[in-house]
């Protein structure tokens, strides 16, 4: 198309793969929890009805500019995790390292683009994991902060 934009968001592809990809956490092989609830968006506790759940925050995005046109993105995602157990703490635990075993499997994740077009990440990486330390016991929360290069 003559009007099609070059550079289009992707933030909502992106983190609806990444949504897609953290429900395939089953309790099954190497994942030690089974996630009842993903969303590509941020809910509040209120808004949770099945645990443990997984949600996506997309938050700021950067650019670098290299030679000949070529720009490197850059995206900030905030994966909160939710749980609802008697020993939160290493409920909470168990889901935070099968989230970064699914992080780590699909650091080059395929997803499509406002137009359709299938795309990939060149990176995840994970820049910090934080959780409540057990505070909101029986309820725990933990987030894990990631940046998508694309």
């Amino acid at each position: 198309m003559a009007n099609e934009r070059r550079y289009t968001s992707r933030r909502a592809g992106i983190t609806k793969a990444l949504a897609d990809k953290l429900a395939t956490i089953d309790g099954r092989g190497l994942y030690k929890q089974a996630v009842a609830e993903t969303s590509p968006r941020l809910r509040f506790w209120d808004e949770i009805e099945s645990f443990p759940a997984v949600h996506l925050n997309a938050g700021s995005e950067t650019r670098q500019y290299q030679t000949g046109g070529y720009k490197d993105r850059f995206l900030n995602v905030t994966v909160r995790c939710y749980v609802n157990e008697d020993d939160s703490v290493a409920a909470l635990d168990e889901l935070l390292e099968d989230v970064e075993t699914v992080l780590e499997e699909n650091s080059r994740l395929k997803y499509n683009d406002r137009n359709g077009l299938e795309q990939f990440t060149h990176q995840i990486t994970i820049i910090s994991i934080d959780t409540d330390e057990g505070v909101l016991d029986p309820l725990g929360v933990g987030e894990i902060l990631i940046e998508v290069r694309y």
